[in-house]
């Protein structure tokens, strides 16, 4: 046999080998792959993935499940075994609070404001915005900050019998939220003092009319409240009976303040 035979027969028989080998490996059973086993105690709830402003439009970038305790996961929190495309359906939301980095997504905190901006988005049900001006002595010195609670009182003079100015104190409206102080909605990098322009207050539609009007009058101040007498359904401790807004004002005489009505 020549050696070019030869060769010609040493190239087939390896390749011959080699596809027989390969054969027999394709045989051989592959390994399952690995579940993971998931733990019953535990449920997957929407987080924040990353800090989100007062306003602010979530996207899907900014949500993410997170394993959390069954026992400590709160009704109101959203569970992927009720929700599996909440990701999907939360984004496009507009924030009515802040939310920070890892805290559970509240759909009670977002509201669907497509179109609208974020200020008519976050304004409760029933409620207005209207925007007064303030200056240092009208605003508490700055101390002022979105979210607080103020009285709105008016001050205004009239022409008394005497043919002598008096001037007159009045409470517009109570209790009422400051929902930004210019353009700011929110603490910003711990600042405590906000020093503006403007204030936006939420008010009822009649405290909306009646602040309107009483621009004109005279000169509208925010008298800043106390945290412990804020909220939706505080009450002055120091009044006995509480008072319906309007109903009485502070006359000033010559320095001398007295009650009357309106």
């Amino acid at each position: 046999m020549k050696a070019a035979q030869l060769v010609v027969l040493g190239i087939a028989l390896t390749a011959g080998a080699g596809a027989a080998m390969l054969a027999g490996g394709s045989n051989e059973e592959q390994p399952a792959p690995v579940v993971e086993a998931r733990n019953p105690n535990m449920v997957d709830v929407l987080v924040a993935a990353k800090d989100i402003e007062l306003g602010g439009a979530v996207s899907a970038d900014d949500l993410r499940w997170q394993a959390w305790p069954r026992d400590a996961a709160n009704a109101v929190f959203v569970q992927r075994d009720a929700a599996p495309e909440a990701v999907q359906n939360t984004a496009g939301s507009i924030a009515r609070s802040p939310f920070v980095a890892g805290e559970p997504i509240r759909p009670d905190k977002l509201i669907k404001g497509t179109g609208s901006g974020y200020m008519a988005a976050i304004l409760p049900s029933g409620m207005r915005a209207i925007s007064i001006e303030i200056s240092p002595e009208t605003g508490a010195g700055g101390f002022i900050l979105p979210n607080d609670r103020v009285d709105v009182l008016l001050t205004r003079k009239v022409a008394g019998r005497n043919g002598r100015d008096e001037s007159f104190t009045e409470t517009l409206g109570e209790n009422i939220r400051i929902l930004a102080i210019d353009q700011t909605v929110e603490d910003k990098d711990g600042a405590k003092v906000v020093v503006g322009k403007t204030a936006t207050l939420e008010l009822s539609p009649a405290q909306a009319e009646r602040i309107s009007l009483s621009r004109q009058q005279g000169v509208i101040a925010l008298a800043l409240r106390s945290l412990v007498d804020s909220g939706p359904t505080a009450v002055d401790p120091n009044d006995a009976t509480p008072r319906k807004r309007g109903d009485t004002v502070t006359v000033v005489r010559f320095g001398v303040p007295s009650q009357g009505g309106q």
